[in-house]
């Protein structure tokens, strides 16, 4: 009896409720998230997504003061 090799179809880019596009962002920013990268063994990218998700869930939006 042979087992065939089961190849699942690839998921459209985004489906896992990810999105990919570039940011501009100063040296001195990337140079800090890489050594908070390398102190903690998190990727560059994983810690890109935890520092936006804290800044938004504690952010607020106050109108201006005239």
């Amino acid at each position: 009896m042979s087992s065939k090799l089961q190849i699942k179809k690839k998921r459209p880019r985004g489906a896992d409720g990810y999105k990919i596009f570039s940011i501009r962002i100063t040296e001195d920013t990337l140079d800090r998230i890489t050594n908070l990268s390398d102190q903690t063994g998190h990727t560059r990218n994983e810690l890109i997504g935890l520092l936006l998700n804290y800044a938004l869930d504690n952010s607020e939006v106050v109108a201006n003061q005239s």
